[in-house]
């Protein structure tokens, strides 16, 4: 590299650059914040690549899009004079310009979690950069990770770097124990303004028809953010027509590089541009010429849905940092301006930052990464925000259906999933393929179920009319640009298993088979008497148009469905045979417990998935099995199986009470609710003879209570919280106990209480019992919890009226020396 001045970029970053070389001198953790256009991705790295700490080690820095990625290292190439892939290159999946010299690699985040598993100390690495960290990817998400691990346990050496714009560096400062730096940046004045509302079902109309007379209002170019390419293309035909002068330029990932750089270079003939981008634009790149920033407000991102195991496209708020980042683009060369199409009501309702991906996302890469590292309990490790729990679960379950995970570990299968650079599904289908001999096929699925789709929308789901166009674009040069990029990913599968491509017609039921493996949960047989209805294998119901061609089908293979309400759609699948299936055939013995029918059901079926293909009852019934699902019905019904009575319930408050009075002494922890969940630590002995409902009613439940207690527990229950207490007239009156250690009242009839001087107490003598005390027919005429005061003071009052309503009993003008009676004590 020769030398190399930074100072004369005039970049606003150069102010900060003695301040983080000093720091990352003795401190392995930084956060820059700094404002778009400052410098942060190009000069900043640069800066660091002769650091004595560096000891000729490389410098990585992710980025979260892979156009930024290609940009920033054609940017800082052109910094230090150099052709790309010298002392900067990049990487991202199948396309990479690195030599041997290369010392900075700019690289897409997946990246570098492979690059860890092959080298888990990244014994060549000195510095990992993560730019624009506040899209809080999930690849970057699971890179900091395992970066962190790396630098506590092997590399304490190893610095981290993380720089945004609109970070919330106070959280992260916290979390990570690093200093944040701030360069104030040189972002020129942008005035923000708020117009009309856009209608989130004409977004890309309503935005064009408010940007037209923005264009004869300000110079320059404009840059519009739309959610999607659905609302890039009805704006463009808008403004096409509106402002012929204009050339209006669309911007998304799905373009090929030509095009993508038509957007972001100036134009050639010196003409407008007015470019249409979704938020691929909102960091890291830099368009030239823009003056006006005109936001809709709304992004669309891909989320999972962990009840269903779904992914689905949603139309969302962008959140305020994501605002300001989009502001930040008029600013960046000159003064600007930016026109949110929302109001100032509607920007305070905005949430601060965007959710993190992670919170989002299928995680089921993840788990294998996380296994691969060979971390079991993946929570556990050191996570800015710690992924759900749910999420995690059911990608566990993905990769088990997938045979590429047994008891919590990777398996040898899933060690060989692992060695392939795609989703496990895809590697798992992939490397069954080469098992059948049909990689040639393989790898054209993979490609086509990565891209986007390349026919039109009314096209039908059959995948194999995707890998027909695809095989007439090899063979006969038939030239769609869809189809390029899908031949590119294609033929990168094809290097990558040293195959050479397959043009010969599609065995529609094969592509169904290859399906079936990486979408196991997706197979789909047709419900009875409901056209375009399928039953999926994972106990979804999913429908498609009832003109498309694979509606009368049998059997699917799904590859992309959504996880809609109620029923979900079928956008790409496969014809099946269901023959093909015969490995996938699982029997399994089924117990369950019917309580609308009383009773236990036991049956043997063949399924596949929760598809049931047959069923046949099970002769012989082996009895922890019946218990097993006795007691599964017990946890969720039963408040209604067993009899949960009065008796019971109060001995379920008793214990409630001492539990909560004496925290110190180890009562259990009794509600119905636990109980029922966990009836085997207390009901199992008893349930070997119970085949009906009505053998559940019989069960003394509250005698198999008392019995689960210890010898000890019981003689102190009786003791500290009896269930009756001996009154003066001899009788035992029950005490009714309340939840969670609540004043137990004690109702009794006043004349049998004669003579008592005291309050009667419980736990000990430390609780005072509230006494309802009742007239001869029991009804409530005074409560107390001090009897000596009433004695007193209330006996007096309560008597006159006693005395009328109840003249043939004796109402003593002396309670405490009278005799107390149970019933009328005549006078003489």
């Amino acid at each position: 590299m020769s030398e190399f001045n930074p100072f004369s970029f005039d970049l606003p970053v150069a102010e900060i650059i003695p301040q983080v070389k000093n720091h990352l001198s003795t401190q392995n953790s930084l956060i820059i914040q700094a404002p778009p256009g400052a410098g942060k991705s190009t000069l900043l790295p640069l800066v660091l690549l002769d650091e004595p700490w560096l000891k000729g080690k490389k410098i990585i820095m992710l980025e979260p899009r892979r156009l930024a990625t290609k940009s920033i290292a054609q940017r800082m190439s052109g910094m230090l004079g150099e052709d790309l892939g010298k002392t900067v290159g990049y990487r991202i999946r199948f396309e990479s310009a690195i030599t041997a010299q290369t010392r900075l690699e700019v690289i897409t985040e997946g990246i570098l979690t492979r690059m860890m598993h092959s080298d888990n100390a990244l014994e060549n690495v000195g510095l990992v950069i993560f730019d624009e960290f506040h899209e809080r990817n999930l690849h970057s998400e699971v890179a900091l990770a395992l970066c962190r691990e790396i630098q506590q346990v092997l590399r304490p050496d190893l610095r981290i770097l993380l720089m945004s714009a609109t970070i919330d560096a106070e959280q992260l400062s916290g979390l990570l124990g690093a200093k944040v730096i701030q360069s104030q940046g040189r972002q020129y004045p942008v005035k923000v303004n708020y117009l009309s509302e856009v209608d989130e079902y004409a977004i890309g109309e309503d935005a064009a028809r408010q940007i037209i007379p923005l264009t004869k209002k300000h110079e320059g170019d404009f840059l519009v953010f739309l959610p999607g390419q659905g609302e890039i293309k009805k704006a463009e035909e808008i403004l096409r027509r509106a402002i012929p002068d204009a050339v209006v330029l669309p911007l998304y990932g799905q373009l090929s590089p030509s095009e993508q750089n038509q957007a972001i270079l100036p134009h050639p003939s010196g003409k407008r541009k007015i470019v249409l981008s979704t938020d691929i634009a909102e960091t890291s790149l830099t368009i030239e010429g823009i003056k006006v920033v005109v936001d809709s407000g709304f992004a669309k991102s891909n989320r999972f849905d962990a009840r269903s195991g779904l992914s689905r496209l949603v139309l969302h708020r962008i959140s305020k940092d994501s605002a300001d980042q989009r502001s930040g683009r008029a600013g960046r060369l000159t003064a600007g301006h930016s026109y949110r199409l929302w109001t100032k009501s509607t920007q305070s309702q905005l949430s601060e930052y965007r959710v993190p991906e992670l919170m989002e996302a299928d995680l089921t890469a993840l788990v294998m990464d996380m296994k691969a590292w060979g971390k079991q309990e993946i929570r556990s490790m050191s996570w800015l925000t710690p992924p759900p729990a749910g999420t995690l679960a059911l990608a566990e379950k993905t990769l088990e259906a997938l045979d590429a995970i047994l008891d919590g570990s990777l398996t040898e299968h899933g060690k060989e999933i692992h060695q392939v650079p795609c989703h496990p599904r895809i590697a798992h289908m992939l490397i069954f393929a080469k098992r059948l001999n049909q990689l040639g096929l393989a790898t054209d699925i993979a490609a086509v179920l990565e891209e986007r789709d390349p026919l039109p929308q009314d096209s039908g789901v059959d995948l194999n009319l995707r890998i027909e166009a695809l095989r007439r674009f090899r063979s006969r040069g038939v030239n769609l640009a869809r189809i390029k990029k899908i031949e590119k990913v294609a033929g990168q599968y094809r290097r990558m298993f040293g195959i050479q491509p397959e043009n010969s017609p599609v065995d529609p039921w094969q592509t169904g088979l290859l399906l079936a493996y990486a979408y196991p949960e997706r197979i789909a047989a047709a419900r009875p008497g409901n056209n375009a209805q399928f039953q999926l294998s994972n106990g979804k119901i999913a429908q498609i148009g009832h003109r498309d061609d694979l509606a009368h089908e049998s059997w699917l293979a799904v590859a992309h469905v959504d996880a809609r309400e109620g029923m979900g759609k079928i956008w790409l699948a496969a014809p099946l045979n269901p023959k093909d299936l015969a490995p996938m055939l699982k029997t399994k013995e089924v117990l369950t417990w019917d309580r609308k029918k009383g009773g236990l059901i036991a049956h043997s079926e063949v399924r596949i998935g929760a598809i049931i293909l047959g069923t046949r009852p099970l002769q012989k019934i082996e009895k922890s099995l019946a218990k097993a699902a006795i007691l599964e019905a017990i946890a969720e019904d039963g408040e209604m199986l067993l009899d949960f009575n009065e008796e019971v319930e109060q001995l379920i408050f008793r214990i409630q009470s001492l539990k909560s009075w004496n925290p110190e002494q180890e009562w259990p922890s009794w509600t119905s609710e636990y109980l029922c969940i966990n009836a085997k630590d207390w009901l199992d002995p008893y349930l070997d003879h119970v085949t009906k409902n009505d053998d559940l009613k019989k069960l003394n439940i509250g005698q198999i209570l008392l019995h689960s207690l210890t010898f000890e527990q019981q003689k102190h229950l009786n003791q500290m919280a009896p269930s009756r207490l001996n009154v003066p007239s001899g009788s035992q009156i029950p005490i009714e106990y309340k939840s969670d250690g609540e004043t137990p009242l004690l109702s009794v009839r006043l004349q049998e209480l004669f003579g008592l001087m005291e309050t009667p107490k419980v736990n000990a003598g430390k609780i005072s019992v509230l006494i309802e005390l009742l007239s001869p027919g029991y009804k409530p005429v005074q409560v107390t919890q001090d009897l000596k005061s009433f004695w007193a003071n209330g006996y007096f009052e309560v008597k006159k009226e006693l005395k009328r309503r109840y003249p043939k009993h004796e109402w003593p003008e002396d309670p405490i020396s009278a005799e107390a009676v149970r019933g009328v004590k005549k006078k003489w």
